[in-house]
Parts: structure tokens; sequence; C-alpha cells
């Protein structure tokens, strides 16, 4: 097992460096990194320009702005002054050394960024992404247990309708609903927007009146697709001869399902689920930006428009690696639901 998980991290280190090329490449195809500190305020002169691209390595060759991100250089990205005068720079040590780079917008390390919004991405993942499981699991093997019945028809049709509505179309319903038409029936609204009410304590009752309408959103989108797949799983599972063997030698049906069927039917939803969970720290862009939730997908989206290379190259970075880890994670939990798998 040791040996297998340490040849699977030898075999990610390359694996991540062409990764991190490619996004370099395309992250410096997307627009000019300088074009919002020109429409600033302090927006330096031309010449303070062409300075600020030389000590930034923009006028050096691809690879070359490659190596400067990767181990670092003489020079750091320089700030601007209220006056337009620069600020002395300061040596930059590489991301191989921990140094993600300054976001361009706020002149904070990239670094800073993603700790200010990682824990709110967290709070709002994590609990749609359990509810989701556990609701799926649930609603997911009652269906499959009851085939063709009316509730589980009334599943299927659900389950379709939901998975084929856009996310933006669910979330813009329920801010109508529950947001709007609930001030006009004499009920209480629930907040439309952000964490916590403007001038109001930062309680977790505030916080969970904000993250009904989010989470609920989420889950609505997650949910009809993972129904699908585990009733779909647990159908072909119940199907197989040693299922029919155990019902034969007079098993109680609960026992044969929850032995036999979905141990044997959990080994897809692992795959699934070691895909989904590391993209649960990119968050969700189009939740986020509906409800002004200040998480890892709208910081990526506000480091788009503004070409905040550095912000977004960390945000990637970090996506990929908690993919590798994960994946690698998902190898060894096979282990457990499936004896016959041994890595050696």
């Amino acid at each position: 097992m040791g040996k297998y998980v340490f040849r699977r991290l030898v075999q990610a280190i390359p694996l991540l460096f062409l990764v991190s090329f490619a996004l370099f490449l395309l992250m410096n195809a997307l627009g000019d990194p300088l074009a919002y500190m020109m429409e600033s305020r302090s927006r330096p002169s031309p010449e303070q320009r062409m300075i600020i691209m030389r000590r930034l390595g923009l006028d050096q060759p691809i690879m070359t702005q490659y190596l400067t991100w990767l181990i670092g250089n003489d020079w750091q990205i320089i700030d601007v002054r209220g006056d337009g005068s620069l600020m002395e720079p300061g040596p930059r040590r590489g991301v191989l050394r921990g140094d993600l780079g300054i976001s361009f917008i706020t002149r904070q390390p990239a670094w800073t960024r993603i700790n200010e919004r990682l824990p709110n991405t967290l709070i709002l993942m994590v609990p749609s992404y359990l509810m989701t499981l556990l609701f799926a699991l649930l609603i997911g093997i009652y269906s499959a247990t009851h085939q063709y019945t009316f509730v589980d028809n009334i599943i299927t049709g659900l389950s379709f309708f939901f998975y084929s509505m856009p996310i933006f179309f669910i979330a813009l319903m329920l801010i109508y609903i529950f947001g709007v038409q609930f001030s006009r029936w004499g009920l209480k609204p629930l907040p439309i927007g952000g964490m916590y009410d403007p001038g109001q304590p930062q309680t977790f009752g505030n916080l969970f009146m904000h993250m009904i309408m989010p989470v609920a959103c989420l889950v609505a989108i997650q949910l009809a697709g993972y129904v699908r797949f585990i009733r779909s799983s647990m159908l072909e599972t119940m199907g197989q001869d040693y299922i029919r063997t155990a019902r034969s030698k007079g098993m109680r049906e609960r026992r044969v399902v929850r032995a036999h069927a979905l141990k044997n039917a959990a080994l897809p939803l692992i795959t699934l689920i070691g895909l989904d969970l590391p993209f649960l720290l990119a968050g969700a862009v189009v939740t986020e930006s509906i409800f002004a939730w200040p998480g890892m997908g709208r910081l990526f989206i506000e480091s788009l428009e503004r070409s905040d290379y550095n912000v977004m190259m960390a945000i990637l970075m970090l996506l990929s690696i908690a993919v590798v880890v994960f994946q690698l994670l998902t190898d060894l939990v096979y282990t457990f639901f499936d004896p016959r798998i041994r890595y050696s």
C-alpha cells in the first residue's frame, strides 16, 4: 500500500507541472493584467507602465514568465502610490517555495485572498453536499426497491425536471417565491444576498437564514443527478446472481439491500464522490454570484473579469492538487468496499 501511494504521488508531480503550464498559457491569453490598473484613479503613466511590465517580466517570452512564476526572481509585483509614484519592489520566491504571487487588484498575496474566501465556500458547499448525499441515498434506494411504482415514477419525473433546469433558473425562482412573494403574502421573507444582514450581529442564526436559499438551490440541482445515478446502480446490482441467492436463502429484503446490494453498488458512487469533492473548494460560480455569497466561485469570476492572473492561477492549482489527492483517496477507499481490490 505504501509503495502504491508513493508511486502515485511521484506520477502526480509531472502531471501537475503540465497542468500548471497549460493553465499559465490560458491565463496569459485572456487579456492585459495591467488594464485594470490603468483605469484606476492613480493609474501610472506610459513610462511607469513600461517599468511595471519590465519588472513583472511581462515583456519576456512566455516560457521565461512561467519559470518566474514557478521558481521566482529578484522582483515582486510593485504597487502604485496615490500620487502615481512606484513603491520599491522586493524579491519573489516562486510557487515552488510557497509564494503564489500578489493580486493585481488588492496588492495582497494571492493566498490571503483565497484564505478569506475559502471558509465561506466550505460553509456553503459542505452542508449542501452532505444533504445531497443523505437524501440521494434514501430516495435512490427507495426508488430502486420500489421500481415502477407510483412513487418511483414521481421521483423519476422530478429528477429529470430538476436535472434539466439551469441552476440560475432555480435560484431566481427561489428568490421570487421566498424573497419577493413572501413579503406580499405577509410572511417574513428570506434574505436574498450576502452572508449576514448589514449592521446586524454576525450570529449563527443570521448566517443560517442566508444559507437556506443557496443551499436549497445547490441541493435541488445535485440531488437530481445523484438520485438517478444511485437508482440505476442499485437496480443493476440487485439483478445479480448473488442477490437472488441471498433472497432464495430466506434473507430479509432489508438485509439483502443493506449488506449486499448497497455495499457493491457503492463503488460507482465512490468514484462520483471522488470526482466531485475537489470541486467543493472551487465553490459554485453561478449560485455565489446570484446570492452575492463571498466565496471562491465569486472570487474567481472577479479575478477573471480583471485579469488577476496570480489569484486565478492559485485557485486553479489548488483545485488541481485537490483532484489528484482525492483521486488517490478514492482508490484507497475502494479496498474497504471491495476486498478483491488490493494495491501492492
